[in-house]
């Protein structure tokens, strides 16, 4: 290989190391898991509201509204987690792929000689 070749590898190496340094799917993936929580919560507030009353009260169907919204907006932000996940997935495994290319895993290569 030569120093063109891998001067180009290594500057595509750290483009890749620096895109997967901070991981987008993981908060997304946070925000579905505390919106899913808060949304039971909620359901569960709004379920007894209905239970206790006569008539539904406002609240009750406010409560509704903003469980259904936590709802939605968990099940968006889990599939964009996927999505990017999926994405960051396979720029790891390139990433791991020019690793091995260069050599920079091999034990051997950094044993003194």
């Amino acid at each position: 290989m030569n120093a063109e070749t891998q001067q180009n590898l290594h500057e595509q190496l750290e483009r890749l190391q620096e895109a997967l340094s901070t991981r987008q799917s993981t908060l997304l993936f946070a925000h579905a898991g505390v919106s899913s929580v808060v949304s039971f919560i909620f359901g569960g507030a709004t379920a007894k509201l209905f239970w206790d009353s006569t008539r539904a009260p406002y609240v009750a169907w406010l409560g509704l509204a903003v469980t259904l919204g936590l709802v939605i907006y968990g099940v968006v932000r889990y599939r964009q987690g996927r999505t990017v996940l999926a994405d960051e997935l396979v720029r790891f495994e390139t990433m791991m792929e020019l690793r091995h290319r260069l050599g920079l895993d091999d034990p051997k290569a950094l044993l003194p000689r």
